[in-house]
């Protein structure tokens, strides 16, 4: 019961812990979050050493490997899940639209947000080009927010790495700057 039920679990449980704990690592590493990446990074290594040592000492066991192999995939999976749910980070958002965007413009400055409008020229006719920096757990509510104004809007978001000085108003906007997830330079 122990060699075939609670070890390969103790492997599996162990798996899916140091390689959730190293996709958000690799995440935090691209963000350029040095110092909890590196914290992670020693969690991650110290459970992985526990889980390996695990297979080295059950080696005739093939029920190890299944559970070394599926503790990795889910692994993957969970700090997948977790990085989506904490949504740190900062995005560009840039907005086309061949509707007058003054209403859009006006929302978005009302809510506090930083834009620069831009009238452009597209394939087929005058266009506005809308740019803001924003928090990436904003993000849906400003799509949310583009298609109600224009449900024909063309937008893109982009990961931003850098922001020479911050972007986000203070508390007199209405909307606070977390605390470690604005980088002020590399």
């Amino acid at each position: 019961m122990f060699e075939y039920v609670v070890i390969p679990l103790l492997i599996c449980l162990a798996r899916i812990s140091d390689v959730t704990l190293g996709t958000l690592r690799i995440i935090y590493v691209s963000k350029g979050l040095k110092i909890l990446a590196s914290l992670l990074g020693f969690f991650e290594i110290l459970i992985w050493l526990f889980a390996l040592g695990q297979i080295m000492q059950n080696l005739t066991n093939p029920v190890n490997y299944l559970a070394y192999a599926g503790g990795f995939a889910a692994g993957i999976f969970f700090g997948v899940v977790i990085e989506e749910k904490l949504s740190v980070g900062i995005m560009q958002l840039r907005i086309i639209t061949k509707k007058d965007a003054a209403r859009l413009l006006r929302f978005l400055k009302n809510e506090g947000y930083g834009i620069t409008s831009v009238n452009a020229q597209g394939a087929f006719g005058p266009v506005d080009v809308i740019y803001t920096i924003v928090q990436r757990k904003e993000i849906p509510h400003i799509i949310k927010v583009i298609q109600e104004y224009n449900p024909n809007a063309v937008y893109s978001v982009e990961e931003v790495k850098h922001v020479s000085k911050s972007p986000f108003p203070n508390k007199e906007g209405g909307r606070k700057i977390p605390f470690g997830f604005f980088r002020k330079g590399k």
